[in-house]
């Protein structure tokens, strides 16, 4: 199956990914849209989605340690560069710093948005934007009660 020109715009529209990343990217995910039918399961499979197991009052959060290495460590890559490429990456990276993440962690994280934005840009056959990949939506102020 020849993919259409379109992907390689798609994914290469994206901050840090570039030529070589790209392809990267795109051979671990494959061409066929329909092996993931949603985000979260790009994101188990590539390894950024944490894993939650938790019984009764005990709940304990970790990264994934069964996952497809060679796209995992491509993601890492791809989150680093997207620290200096984008700034809407560099403030989500820093937020999660602020919050106690450690450097791995925080680079897991922003893989994990970039996937799933990946994921949904590729569905949509849409390219990548900045302003509405990471908007900030303020909060409504509270209404005074009368």
């Amino acid at each position: 199956m020849v993919l259409p020109r379109l992907d390689a715009e798609i994914i290469t529209s994206f901050p840090g990914l570039a030529t070589l990343t790209g392809a990267r990217i795109l051979a671990e995910i494959g061409d066929d849209r329909a092996r993931f039918t949603h985000a979260g399961n790009l994101k188990a499979y590539a390894g950024s989605a944490p894993v939650t197991r938790q019984s009764g009052k005990s709940r304990h959060v970790a990264h994934r340690r069964i996952k497809n290495n060679r796209l995992a460590a491509t993601g890492r890559h791809w989150a680093f560069a997207a620290l200096t490429a984008s700034p809407g990456a560099h403030d989500h990276y820093n937020r999660r710093r602020d919050t106690g993440d450690h450097y791995h962690a925080a680079l897991r994280d922003l893989f994990n948005r970039m996937l799933g934005q990946l994921h949904h840009c590729l569905t949509n056959r849409q390219k990548f934007d900045e302003s509405v990949a990471f908007s900030t939506f303020a909060p409504a102020p509270l209404s005074a009660a009368a």
